[in-house]
């Protein structure tokens, strides 16, 4: 048995909200949030978790920032602030029982925000990686953080995740993840 809220491999999906070229330069934090967002990633590939991410504008803003332009060369385009709108992969995901989608990217105030509105409307249940999305400014930030809290949203850390998708040392990725964990 476990809790409706233990984040599960075969329930979880990762969403990556624009981090992209123009937009990561302008956020103190943004490579400590690409870094932990590719390390999810790494682990996910290991546990066949699915991943997708979006872009905003990226005729103003640009392609995603490396390695994740290269992890996700069709990354899905959009001008709405919610990435929930990018239904190509998110449809999959929900007829394949993955209700449980981590959101990671920028701006937590703006984007990652909305996709979480949008993802607990529809009845879904969005969680918010921590390390793994920021914003420009701290209390917008924060104040985003609080606000998804406050709407019964899991925030998590990476390291609290990638455990919860083993639940046990005897899980037969352990080493491999563990070895992620340690190189950071």
């Amino acid at each position: 048995m476990s809790s409706s809220q233990r984040i599960l491999a075969t329930r979880s999906a990762i969403l990556v909200v624009d981090l992209q070229q123009r937009l990561v330069p302008a956020i103190r934090s943004a490579d400590h949030v690409v870094e932990m967002t590719e390390m999810l990633l790494q682990a996910a590939d290991l546990l066949d978790i699915p991943s997708a991410a979006t872009v905003q504008y990226p005729q103003g803003l640009g392609p995603l920032v490396t390695p994740l332009d290269q992890r996700f060369p069709h990354a899905e385009e959009k001008l709405d602030f919610s990435a929930a709108v990018c239904r190509r992969e998110l449809d999959r995901w929900v007829a394949d029982g993955r209700t449980q989608i981590l959101v990671c990217g920028i701006e937590t105030h703006i984007c990652v925000l909305q996709t979480v509105m949008d993802l607990v409307e529809e009845g879904l249940q969005p969680i918010v990686v921590a390390e793994a999305v920021a914003a420009r400014g701290g209390q917008e930030h924060e104040l985003a953080i609080e606000q998804m809290r406050s709407m019964g949203v899991v925030i998590s850390s990476v390291e609290s995740v990638l455990f919860q998708w083993l639940r046990t040392a005897q899980h037969p990725q352990f080493k491999a993840i563990s070895r992620l964990v340690k190189s950071r």
